[in-house]
């Protein structure tokens, strides 16, 4: 009955797969019966669309029926005619053929006229009524509380109104032609159908369907994934402290309980596994990535970008700035900003922004925990992207990013659910420990995930900059809203249910913190949430082993275990190293005491150190950033503030697990987010790439001739 062409709309809605494969993942469906006018070849190459015509395929190739030829009418712009200039709408009808849209997101997209405005006219042409939700009630929607999440990515809901089933339509991609089409052909449909705009209908969805949203952002994972998730079980939250504290105490006492020389043996055996697969997954031979050709934009599918927002006002503006100035058209962008309910500053910060079609504020449900993973799930319900990407409020993209991950993912095949852009520091201003963080992500980000990669092991995803296949984001319960470091947790899952992880080469520029206290506020929940994860993950051993093998076992307990247990263990190996040097072995406990630290102590201490500068040395060369290579002398104190880190997460783990630390952005000075990178991007497409005429190489709105 009601053509349309929301993103994924008949995936969401029907449970059909998409043009790539995708298998629906919300668990229980709409069911809308579908009407197709004969001679309407509606296109959306979102995975999920079925309204008409074979499907593009989602890697560009393949047989498609398309939305027209540049001479073809376009009835959706009928109800302008008389209102914008015809040179005006013959632009729009000439973009909307080049990106496969209608001319009427065009309009709006470029600011040429309002989402309310065009709603009018064409509300008056059709004869349909304009539904603005006011007086609407929960009990006027027929969906259950575990559809609601499917209708808000849909941007279509029913409304039964005086016994009567009327479908509510927020126009999106192809909508409004296909509804011109649909009542030209089917004028007795006309009272079962209305118009709204999106933001109308989402708030009144995220008014209504908040208990069923809610649950979805807090619980799903567990109500899923039970075994994979790290909600705190039903009970007291003294009972919860005391369990988690006694398993702390026990794992501490162990080691008293053994001989000083096979406790102390343990220790630098994993701390040398750690430091030995850094190195070898850093130093590993990959190959060079293929060379990808620049996608028509009619071939892109709809992107949704995220940023949870907490207390970021001041890093607003920059943010939508460069979320902007990324390579993408805007009619196939989806930016959706989450901001807690109590942060007003941040909220204005919003408000003084000028509206923009392609940008959305949702405001996160005002219930514990509340964690960063939280936030991402309940945008992740009104996301209309075929592929979303995770940023954080500080960073600044590669304009580039998200085709680069695009052309990631074609490389890639189906099983390749994730890819990783690399994070690179950007302050101007600088401590030494800004510049020890500058080395660290370029050894991490530049050389030992895509080593790990590229050996085939899980990645511990970065919190930004994370592109994934929306259908299998949702499919795996999304991120877990209890783990502070939802990333790592979140890759270590993909791995274990089949999926991979990957990265490109794109970067994503951020801010290092400056000052010890905001620095060991990030580093310490960090190090809590791996302790998280490997607690999650390594409940059921077998179990675990059954599903990655000795490869995914080995990764989490030399990464994720290795990077805790480490720092945890630095002070006891340097003083064990030391105390025979400065005549402390007498008035050390018995427990510690050793004749001499043997061979095997002293390499554990120098691999983590040396593995430590050889990595940061090489992405800071890989970086160019060559000149702050003397900061990493001061690895062995940077250690001893990472082992203080390490104890503050420990006791954190215990007392406050759930407990989000937020890091303090927009301290450091940094260049411009719009300065010269992006146009040094451009410059390369061009000398590496033959021209194309897409849309995309068109930026300026179409305007009217004189």
């Amino acid at each position: 009955m009601v053509v349309t062409d929301r993103a994924g709309l008949h995936d969401t809605m029907t449970g059909r797969r998409g043009d790539d494969g995708a298998t629906p993942s919300w668990p229980e469906r709409l069911r809308f019966p579908v009407a197709r006018p004969t001679g309407f070849s509606g296109h959306d190459d979102d995975p999920g669309n079925d309204c008409g015509g074979d499907h593009r395929d989602d890697r560009g190739g393949g047989p498609t029926d398309s939305v027209g030829s540049r001479d073809d009418t376009t009835p959706e712009l009928d109800c302008l005619r008389h209102v914008l200039a015809p040179a005006l709408l013959q632009a729009a009808a000439r973009r909307g053929y080049d990106l496969q849209i209608g001319a009427d997101r065009v309009l709006i997209h470029h600011g040429l006229i309002d989402e309310g405005s065009y709603l009018r006219h064409l509300s008056h042409a059709l004869s349909l009524d304009i539904e603005e939700f006011d007086e609407r009630r929960r009990a006027d929607c027929p969906l259950s509380d575990a559809q609601i999440p499917a209708a808000a990515a849909a941007g279509i809901t029913p409304l039964r109104l005086n016994g009567d089933l009327v479908w509510v339509l927020a126009p999106q991609r192809l909508t409004s032609r296909g509804l011109c089409l649909l009542l030209a052909r089917f004028p007795e449909t006309r009272p079962r159908l209305r118009l709204s705009s999106a933001v109308a209908q989402q708030n009144f969805l995220a008014k209504y369907g908040a208990s069923a949203l809610t649950e979805t952002s807090c619980a799903e994972l567990q109500r899923r994934f039970p075994a994979l998730s790290a909600a705190p079980p039903h009970t007291p939250l003294w009972r919860q402290r005391l369990q988690r504290g006694g398993c702390v105490a026990a794992v501490m006492v162990l080691p008293l309980c053994l001989d000083p020389e096979v406790t102390t043996a343990f220790l630098a055996i994993w701390f040398i596994g750690f430091a030995g697969l850094r190195l070898l997954a850093s130093l590993w031979p990959r190959r060079a990535p293929p060379i990808s050709v620049r996608r028509p934009d009619a071939d892109l599918p709809v992107y949704t970008v995220v940023a949870a927002l907490y207390r970021e006002a001041d890093s607003v503006g920059p943010l939508v700035e460069a979320l902007e100035a990324l390579d993408y058209p805007p009619e196939k962008l989806d930016l959706i900003l989450v901001i807690e309910p109590d942060d007003l500053f941040t909220r204005a910060a919003l408000a003084r922004l000028k509206p923009r079609p392609h940008l959305r504020v949702l405001i996160a449900p005002a219930v514990e925990p509340k964690t960063k993973p939280k936030a991402l799930n309940y945008a992740l319900a009104f996301a209309r992207g075929s592929f979303i990407a995770v940023f954080d409020a500080e960073d600044r993209p590669d304009p580039g990013q998200l085709r680069a991950a695009l052309a990631a993912f074609d490389g890639a095949g189906r099983e390749t659910a994730c890819v990783q852009a690399s994070l690179c520091i950007d302050n101007l201003t600088h401590s030494w420990l800004s510049r020890t963080f500058l080395a660290e992500y370029a050894g991490q980000f530049d050389l030992f995930l895509p080593g790990l990669a590229a050996l085939g092991l899980p990645l511990p995803l970065g919190g930004s900059s994370n592109h994934f296949r929306t259908d299998v984001l949702r499919a795996i319960g999304a991120w877990d809203p209890h783990n502070v470091t939802e990333d790592a947790d979140l890759g270590f899952r993909l791995a274990r249910l089949g999926y991979r992880c990957g990265t490109f080469a794109s970067t994503t520029y951020e801010e290092a913190p400056l000052t010890f206290g905001n620095w060991l506020r990030q580093r310490s929940r960090w190090m809590k949430g791996w302790i998280q994860t490997w607690e999650v993950h390594m409940r059921h051993p077998l179990r675990l082993w059954r599903e990655t093998g000795i490869r995914g076992v080995l990764a989490l307990n030399l990464l994720l275990g290795g990077n805790v247990l480490s720092a945890l263990a630095y002070p006891l190996l340097l003083m064990i190293g030391l105390m025979p040097a400065a005549d402390w072995a007498d008035s050390s406990p018995n427990w510690l005491a050793a004749d001499t630290p043997t061979a095997l102590h002293w390499l554990a201490i120098s691999s983590g150190v040396a593995s430590t500068i050889v990595v940061g040395l090489l992405g800071l060369v890989r970086r160019r950033q060559w000149r702050h290579a003397g900061v990493l002398m001061l690895t062995p104190l940077y250690w001893l503030c990472l082992s203080i880190a390490a104890w503050r997460a420990l006791a954190h783990y215990v007392w406050c697990p759930y407990r989000w630390d937020k890091t303090q952005h927009g301290v450091a000075s940094r260049p411009h987010p719009l300065a010269p990178k992006a146009s040094a991007w451009r410059r390369r497409w061009r000398r590496s790439e033959a021209a194309t005429d897409t849309a995309s190489d068109r930026p300026q709105p179409p305007r009217a001739c004189a």
